[in-house]
């Protein structure tokens, strides 16, 4: 059995600690600390729903924030 390519995704602007805990939890990922600052790490598939779920709770939150 053919083992996964594991990807690197910077965090993008707007991720909260909270935000990122559910993620953790939803997906299998792994957060690690660069000098870059954070990044997530994980299989392809994995880092696009969590961008998706990231991208998704930002707009929900400004659409909060806005009304």
């Amino acid at each position: 059995m053919e083992e996964e390519q594991e990807f690197e995704m910077g965090l993008p602007n707007g991720v909260g600690e909270q935000m990122l805990a559910h993620a953790y939890e939803k997906f299998d990922i792994k957060l690690e600390q660069t000098e870059f600052g954070p990044v997530i790490i994980g299989e392809y598939d994995e880092l696009v729903k969590a961008k998706e779920f990231f991208q998704d709770a930002i707009r929900k939150r400004l659409k909060e924030l806005e009304g």
